[in-house]
């Protein structure tokens, strides 16, 4: 059997960390509000509208100044981390800057709510890498498919409850100032919970091979420098998923699929707020199937397994989006359906995705190799995708948009996936060989 078939052929073993499941239910809770705010000036943006006296392209713009302002914060803030302390960053970044939340609820104009709403999107950038770096100290490769699951399955839950309730604000006048003054004060709130309760593992908590050593020893190699943040354009799986995010369609649907549903077939916000909740649930299923899928594969087909999961998910997409969105059921009900397997379709990603970045970096890389795949080319493709869905949706309407982006592009990205199944195997193994030589060379220097 060859190296590489034996580093294969069975994950290794985890370290448990002591507290994980409390420690990811506070993570849990901070990417819930994050994304309830972020995502409240999409679901209500037919009162913005409205309110202020702007079109279609408006919702276009508002999201792409918060992700091209976090392509360049979000790298920010993991450099802060790694100098500072991640709880630090978190509390202040994606805690306390929910003033800047209650802020834009007092805007008298769209350049107002603009400049606020792309402030408050600079601090939130900070959530996403560095709470998925920290998922993966707290869990090892046999249980990081779960993990991250729950987290985005229990955020897209809550947020599917919450956004129903989202969509009555429409009955409220000014309704939308309301829902961004309560969720940026429960962010701070959040911020104030997590510098009390949070404790961070350590960088490398998780692996096998750091069994035994001390904080101190495992962090040795953590100091990131130009050299080691360029050295993950050399991780071709890693490039290949960057470039699979930017083919990444299926990001349109929670930004524009309530304002789709009242475009293009005629529904009432009130009324088309309802699929947020059946898409939540579906996502929240997605994830949780994604997640068991992702460590099952890992065990039965570490080389071509997680690989051929994510592919899968991707086709499914395109298949459930096509009848989706490109035909007029009448009914609200029925767009629920499709919606809710959309929502699994799209869930299924993040368990998957996320556990592959991090099985193919070095621990002290990860926050890095997530501000690039998340703050950088994730924001790329999501601005570029709402700019175009905002400015195009107003001359060709979204249901064009919709069959480009989410179904054409969607299946060209699984077919792009097929160029994973052998560079994965490869950088795995690589990144388990590396670990070895470390914990060879601390064991050598105790002694």
């Amino acid at each position: 059997m060859t190296e590489l078939s034996q580093r294969t052929a069975v994950p290794p073993a985890e370290v448990p960390v002591k507290g994980r499941w409390r420690q990811l239910s506070l993570l849990g809770g901070t990417m819930l509000v994050d994304s309830t705010e972020a995502s409240l000036v999409c679901s209500l943006f037919p009162l913005i509208r409205q309110s202020l006296g702007v079109s279609l392209g408006a919702l276009g713009t508002l999201t792409a100044a918060g992700k091209i302002v976090g392509a360049f914060t979000g790298p920010f803030w993991v450099w802060a981390a790694q100098r500072w302390s991640r709880k630090g960053v978190l509390v202040v970044a994606t805690g306390l800057w929910g003033v800047w939340g209650v802020a834009a609820g007092f805007a008298q104009n769209f350049t107002q709510l603009l400049v606020l709403y792309t402030i408050l999107a600079a601090g939130y950038a900070a959530a996403h890498p560095i709470i998925t770096e920290l998922i993966g100290d707290l869990f090892g490769g046999s249980s990081r498919g779960r993990a991250v699951g729950l987290v985005f399955g229990a955020v897209s839950l809550v947020s599917a409850g919450i956004g129903p309730l989202k969509g009555q604000l429409a009955g409220v006048d000014e309704g939308w100032r309301w829902g961004l003054w309560g969720v940026g004060t429960f962010n701070i709130l959040l911020g104030i919970g997590l510098w009390v309760w949070f404790r961070d593992p350590g960088r490398g908590a998780s692996e096998q091979q750091f069994s035994g050593l001390d904080r101190a020893t495992r962090e040795a190699h953590s100091k990131l420098t130009r050299a080691k943040v360029l050295s993950l354009l050399r991780i071709r799986t890693l490039v290949l998923l960057l470039v699979s995010r930017l083919l990444s369609g299926h990001l349109l649907v929670g930004t524009f699929g309530v304002v789709f549903l009242v475009d293009e077939y005629g529904f009432s916000t009130q009324k088309a707020a309802i699929v947020l909740l059946p898409f939540g649930i579906g996502y929240f299923l997605g994830t949780l199937l994604g997640g068991f899928a992702a460590d099952w594969a890992t065990r039965r087909s570490p080389r071509h397994g997680p690989v051929a999961v994510l592919q899968s998910a991707q086709f499914a997409f395109a298949v459930v989006a096509f009848f989706g969105t490109q035909f007029d059921y009448g009914h609200i009900a029925l767009f629920g359906v499709f919606f809710a397997l959309m929502g699994a379709a799209q869930g299924v990603n993040p368990s998957l995705n996320r556990p592959m970045v991090m099985a193919v970096t070095p621990p002290e890389l990860r926050g890095a190799a997530f501000a690039l795949y998340v703050s950088v080319f994730e924001a790329i493709a999501w601005a570029a995708f709402s700019l175009g869905a905002g400015f195009l949706g107003d001359v060709v309407g979204l249901r064009t948009v919709f069959l480009w982006a989410l179904v054409i592009l969607m299946t060209v990205n699984g077919a792009f996936l097929t160029l994973l199944y052998r560079p994965y195997a490869e950088d795995v193994a690589r990144v388990q060989r590396d670990l070895d030589a470390r914990r060879v060379r601390a064991l050598e220097a105790d002694n």
